[in-house]
């Protein structure tokens, strides 16, 4: 990430962490409860937050982008790992049947 004299430029890796903390105080939960999703949430979010976003757009270079597709892939992967995770559960709590008569047959013709 370039660095700015006299700190004129604000670092995203406290962006980052601002916006983490924002998040984390947001409540997104009271807007899911309400009916809204995913998509509506974040853009109410953004709005609630223009002027911080509109600063760090002011300030935004291309060492940035590559740091901002970084937190991206991170916060991509944990989407997928809540999935695997809702996978296991839903696999575990299908009903499974065992035909015990055919398991003897396969063991007997071994």
């Amino acid at each position: 990430m370039k660095q700015i004299v006299e700190n004129k430029k604000r670092d995203i890796i406290n962006w980052i962490n601002w916006l983490s903390t924002k998040w984390k105080d947001y409540e997104p939960f009271e807007d899911f409860q309400r009916g809204d999703n995913p998509q509506q949430v974040a853009e109410k979010f953004f709005l609630l937050n223009q002027r911080e976003f509109a600063e760090f757009l002011e300030n935004f270079d291309s060492d940035d982008l590559e740091t901002l597709d970084q937190f991206y892939k991170l916060a991509e992967t944990e989407l997928y790992v809540f999935k695997i995770i809702k996978n296991k559960i839903n696999f575990l709590n299908k009903v499974r049947y065992v035909d015990f008569n055919k398991k003897r047959l396969i063991e007997e013709d071994n």
